[in-house]
């Protein structure tokens, strides 16, 4: 019988904070598998990187590895990075990983999110005056992505919340690559005539993106003080976020282990990024693997736009990074494919719209 272990993937982060918070949650796992070993690692800005973890568990004698992305939603890094990391490991090593599906919109992960928002209600009322929730607006942020279906998952994520509590309206706005931006959402929000804005990060971890979101956030409420900018905190390491990973684990072995590939544009027709369809599987993290946060003596160039390093999930001009000719501009996914060549690839295709990234390249300049 196969010896099982369990892998985290993670993304990665220059931020200290965001690392051990990630660390956290791969700790919180080993009571839900307390006859498994459990492991982690990062595809980027951080130690130990996946084949460090990976090597932990084929160490200990695990020949089967269950292997989760620690992403809230399928987009680039869940449908393409982490897969081709561990599909040239396995075949490597001979070893089977089977890899499981995003955390996804799911009934816990609104509990946590609600449990988050009702805290910073809870403390806006006690500092500020009780305010019915009728009066408030909700503006949810997430991560923004070039893959419109990990986008509308935000959105959808923001409406269940805005109906289960019963917020007077509800925004959505995205760190990056997509738009609206947080500022210019903001800017939106208060023309909407509520007393009281809840903002609340759609994110598992802290980090750059929530440092500036947060950043915005304050900016507004100087910006804006007839209304009550209130900051709610992000997911972490929440109970109900490591019962959903633990599920997603758990789905490996029960066959229920379905990502949604029903609007996933690189199996379908999706508007506006029709040429994306059917494009290969490869991955270009090792420009950045290891590097950041808790790599001795490494430095890692600060991208002023987002929370990545030529990573290919910003979609504006990030040449000035590269001493190589190697251009960036969509996700890649569903199928493997290994390279040593330069490759380009479709923009994003709103990469111009004013609410979006192009106009955060404008205002940095």
């Amino acid at each position: 019988m196969a010896k099982l272990g369990v892998m985290v993937c993670g993304h990665g982060s220059r931020s200290q904070k965001a690392v051990d918070e990630f660390a956290q949650v791969a700790e919180g796992l080993k009571a839900h598998f307390p006859d498994w070993p459990v492991d982690y690692g990062y595809l980027e800005f951080a130690n130990p990187v996946m084949r460090d973890g990976l090597d932990n568990l084929r160490n200990a004698g695990c020949d089967r590895i269950l292997a989760v992305p620690g992403m809230l939603f399928a987009a680039m890094h869940a449908k393409n990075d982490i897969p081709t990391v561990l599909n040239t490991y396995a075949a490597k090593h001979g070893v089977q990983v089977d890899y499981g599906r995003e955390l996804g919109v799911d009934p816990k992960m609104l509990d946590a999110a609600a449990d988050r928002i009702n805290e910073a209600v809870a403390k806006a009322n006690a500092e500020h005056g009780e305010l019915s929730l009728h009066e408030t607006c909700l503006v949810v942020i997430g991560r923004g992505a070039s893959d419109p279906d990990a986008n509308a998952n935000v959105s959808k994520v923001a409406r269940l919340l805005q109906e289960g509590l019963g917020f007077g309206w509800a925004e959505v706005g995205y760190s990056g690559v997509t738009f609206p931006l947080v500022e210019p959402c903001l800017d939106h929000v208060a023309k909407l005539g509520y007393k009281r804005v809840i903002l609340f990060p759609y994110f598992l971890f802290a980090g750059v993106l929530i440092d500036r979101i947060y950043g915005f956030t304050d900016e507004a409420a100087v910006k804006y003080p007839e209304i009550d900018f209130i900051k709610a905190g992000y997911l972490n390491d929440h109970p109900k976020v490591i019962e959903t990973f633990a599920e997603r684990v758990r789905e490996i072995l029960d066959g229920e282990n379905n990502m949604n590939c029903g609007m996933c544009k690189y199996r379908e027709t999706v508007l506006g990024f029709e040429a994306e369809q059917g494009a290969v599987q490869e991955s270009h993290h090792h420009h950045v693997e290891g590097q950041g946060a808790n790599a001795p003596g490494a430095t890692v160039e600060n991208c002023e736009l987002c929370d990545t390093f030529c990573t290919g999930a910003c979609r504006l001009d990030m040449d000035q990074h590269h001493d190589h000719d190697h251009s960036h501009g969509h996700e890649h996914a569903h199928g493997h494919h290994h390279h040593d060549h330069d490759h380009a690839h479709p923009e994003y295709p709103q990469a111009d719209h004013p609410h979006g990234p192009e106009s955060v390249r404008k205002r940095l300049k």
